[in-house]
């Protein structure tokens, strides 16, 4: 249920998806707070500025979290978006843990200027071998090696 402290999240990733533009970032801004009402960073688009396809805002705030808190796991947290997370930032949310996810704009506002995500929701739920991106599988032993390890090793870190 959306409480008056969400919207003020909110609009804190709003403003910064303002401030992204207006200094050659993209439109999206997110912030993300941690289970006792702090807020403990904000993200913006820098794709464009930074040449990285993944430097969308969920991503750069995830990042920036994690860094300012120490640790992979955002369990409890929340992310204020200022638009609908795509299927990457989506993936890198459900990755961090964070527990729950308040957005201003949609999809399809998002669409509206040319940011669409209609095209990989599509390909993802295709079969691999219809897919616009080929995709093909090899080595498939050896891959597995990598996994065996993993499985073995004692001192492992579980995510």
């Amino acid at each position: 249920m959306i409480q008056d402290r969400d919207k003020v999240f909110l609009q804190i990733a709003i403003d910064k998806a303002v401030e992204s533009v207006d200094n050659g970032g993209g439109p999206f801004g997110a912030a993300i707070v941690s289970p006792d009402g702090e807020l403990v960073c904000v993200g913006n688009n820098t794709v464009t500025k930074s040449s990285d396809p993944t430097a969308h805002a969920e991503v750069n705030a995830i990042r920036a979290a994690c860094a300012s808190v120490g640790t992979f796991s955002l369990k409890g947290y929340t992310i204020y978006s200022s638009c609908e997370p795509c299927p990457m930032c989506l993936g890198a949310i459900y990755w961090a843990g964070i527990s729950r996810i308040v957005y201003g704009a949609s999809a399809e506002d998002a669409a509206e200027v040319n940011f669409s995500d209609k095209f990989i929701y599509d390909e993802l739920a295709l079969a691999k071998n219809r897919r616009a991106l080929p995709i093909e599988r090899t080595l498939e032993k050896e891959a597995l090696v990598p996994f065996i390890r993993w499985r073995d090793k004692e001192d492992k870190i579980e995510y």
